[in-house]
């Protein structure tokens, strides 16, 4: 009975939240505060050639797996220590991010199409690329109800693919989306690298604990 009260307080508690608030992350009060500044200075990302970041470029999902191995550490998992290699026709040894996309693959962040095939160069949308930075950062299993909660914010969730409902749940919670000026997801367009280093940079703000949930900080208490 506690844990259906906590989750419908939480339910209550969302529902008279902006849909910009549901990440309970604390504003750095050092270093630089631009998005881009922040996950080049972490050394997530990088300008190109250039000098410039691009922002408007998309992101492929080769590149992705680099950044995600980065971000969270993936190499460090118990599962990427598995000696046997994940076949993959498409990614010769020799390609740039092969340690990285076996990384990914050994871990079950990201998964390959039918025949192995991994698809290194092609650009990756925001619904993919948020459940799978979900999926990297630890997917809240939030109750059917509490999904539909926080996507029912957003004036086109119902765009989000059945599949990616629940992780885009998460990253929207943590504050890992950035959304249009009229609040939309646009889940379908191509993530670019603005979008992932704003997501990048709000992950660095999170406390190190983490965001809880209600009905999490009650079940604890039962145990």
């Amino acid at each position: 009975m506690r844990r259906v009260f906590a989750t419908l307080s939480l339910i209550t508690l969302l529902q008279s939240l902006p849909a910009a608030a549901y990440a309970q992350a604390i504003p750095s009060t050092q270093g630089p505060t631009d998005p881009i500044e922040q996950v080049v200075a972490a050394r997530l990302m990088t300008p190109y050639q250039d000098g410039n970041f691009h922002p408007e470029r998309f992101i492929s999902r080769a590149e992705l797996a680099s950044i995600l191995v980065k971000t969270f550490q993936l190499d460090k998992r118990v599962a990427a220590s598995r000696e046997s290699l994940v076949q993959v026709p498409d990614v010769p040894t020799n390609h740039w991010a092969y340690n990285d996309i076996q990384t990914v693959l050994k871990t079950g962040i990201m998964r390959g199409y039918r025949g192995n095939l991994f698809f290194p160069n092609q650009n990756i949308n925001r619904a993919e690329a948020f459940s799978i930075i979900a999926q990297a950062y630890g997917v809240f299993q939030f109750p059917d109800q509490t999904v539909r909660t926080i996507l029912a914010r957003y004036p086109d969730a119902s765009q989000i693919p059945g599949w990616a409902q629940k992780s885009m749940a998460t990253a929207l919670y943590v504050g890992l989306v950035n959304t249009d000026e009229r609040g939309n997801i646009v889940p379908a367009n191509p993530m670019t690298r603005g979008d992932m280093a704003y997501a990048l940079s709000q992950y660095l703000n999170i406390p190190e604990q983490g965001p809880t949930t209600a009905w999490e900080e009650d079940s604890h208490q039962e145990q």
